[in-house]
């Protein structure tokens, strides 16, 4: 079988039947599907060229944009699934947080939540706040045919810190010093913005997203028993909350070795397992019943062709005895990655994993 042939094995015809969401649930599969975090975006051509001029956030709210951005990875690469182009902090500027994404700094908070007062700004997210979500992800399921769709959002640590520290941090002691100093606002914070992340992923799923991941970008800084006593109650609620729709929901984190077991607690059906640490290890730590995604260092990218495959077989290696195995990296696709790489790595995939 030639690296050609094997995208094209056994072509499902409907997204249920797709080999990614098969993988999420645990069912045999034709190949180990693939599909890599930040597909969509920075190291394309075409999306460097389709977003010249237009800043981040109005590029979100495009539902015209949004689609194209999202279709250019699967025509390119050949990917398994779709995720929908946007922004962890889309919902929060849809319910007024005054904010905005500066190029080289990320999302910047006008005003930081620090007191209870401050807990006035988060109001509830309604579909008719976030309108060309829907009306994007209608677009794209019409053109993506048995592709699925992954939705996604960011996880409600993840987005308190944003909202506590004003913007990103490497240290993150403002909302520390929050979640340890004023445990009830923080755990109110934390509540509150689960119930808007809670919304934003039904609006996903109800339009037609076939799977959710949400992002705990964040979550390695912190140590397990904080984890599980500040965070994953939040987190927990809402995987809850979309668990009556039935599709998978993946839950992913860097940096994150020491709480993949919690973070399968949490709710998930799928966790997300960074590069550090080997992926039979990860079972091992989350437990059954969960289906892993990972987990090549982006960076092996940049290497040779022979490097990448050899890098790969270490994943697949370590991966083979999992009961569903999702091939992603083990984070988000560096803006600098050659496309080309990523289209090769795709094939390599599905041909060395064709049953």
């Amino acid at each position: 079988m030639s690296a050609n042939d094997a995208p094209r094995v056994q072509q499902p015809s409907a997204p249920h039947d797709s080999a990614f969401l098969k993988a999420c649930r645990r069912e045999p599969v034709p190949h180990t599907p693939v599909w890599f975090m930040r597909q969509a975006g920075r190291s394309l051509p075409e999306y460097r060229k389709v977003r010249e001029g237009i800043p981040m956030l109005e590029s979100c709210m495009r539902p015209e944009l949004v689609t194209e951005i999202t279709l250019q990875p699967v025509r390119r690469h050949g990917v398994d699934a779709a995720i929908y182009f946007s922004d962890i902090v889309v919902p929060l500027k849809a319910i007024g947080i005054d904010l905005d994404i500066k190029p080289g700094v990320g999302p910047v908070v006008e005003r930081p939540i620090r007191t209870r007062e401050d807990l006035a700004q988060l109001r509830d997210l309604t579909p008719e706040d976030v309108s060309y979500v829907t009306e994007a992800i209608g677009l794209l399921t019409s053109e993506l045919g048995a592709t699925p769709l992954i939705g996604f959002a960011g996880a409600p640590f993840t987005l308190a810190s944003y909202l506590v520290e004003g913007g990103p941090s490497r240290t993150y002691e403002n909302a520390k010093a929050m979640m340890y100093g004023d445990p009830e606002l923080w755990a109110d914070l934390l509540d509150r913005l689960a119930d808007i992340t809670a919304a934003f992923l039904k609006v996903q799923i109800e339009a037609g997203a076939s799977a959710v991941q949400l992002f705990d970008s964040w979550a390695g800084a912190l140590a397990p028993v904080d984890y599980r006593r500040s965070v994953l109650p939040a987190s927990a609620k809402v995987f809850q909350a979309v668990a009556g729709y039935g599709v998978p929901r993946i839950h992913f984190g860097v940096g994150t070795g020491e709480l993949l077991g919690l973070m399968g607690e949490a709710g998930a059906d799928v966790v997300g397992v960074d590069w550090r640490v080997p992926m039979d290890e990860a079972a091992r730590r989350v437990g059954p019943g969960k289906a892993l995604q990972g987990n090549l260092d982006p960076t092996v990218l940049f290497a040779s062709t022979e490097a990448v495959e050899a890098k790969t077989r270490e994943v697949l290696d370590s991966a083979k005895d999992l009961e569903g195995h999702i091939f992603n990296l083990g984070h988000g696709v560096m803006p600098s990655t050659d496309p080309d790489a990523l289209t090769r790595l795709v094939e390599h995939v599905h041909t060395q994993t064709a049953r």
